[in-house]
């Protein structure tokens, strides 16, 4: 039989947690293009490595973002 490996992966920390500087904003533009796709999507907290409380606050502000044509919807292909 074929052995199987287990492997680990040391999470990565939330930004947001780690530097308490950070303030999410629906303002801020720039740092919530972070977080967002070339097409417009929102990036899962498993690729951003945020936390279940910041990726709550940053959906909001995103959405927010984009109520008021801060962020688009979707991309122009």
């Amino acid at each position: 039989m074929a052995e199987v490996k287990s492997f680990s992966r040391h999470r990565k920390t939330c930004p947001y947690c780690s530097d308490k500087g950070f303030k999410i904003d629906y303002k801020d533009v720039k740092q919530l293009s972070r977080f967002i796709t070339e097409r417009g999507k929102m990036v899962p907290s498993r690729v951003s490595a945020t936390c279940a409380k910041h990726q709550r606050e940053l959906s909001k502000a995103i959405k927010r973002a984009r109520i008021l044509a801060l962020l688009p919807f979707v991309s122009n292909d």
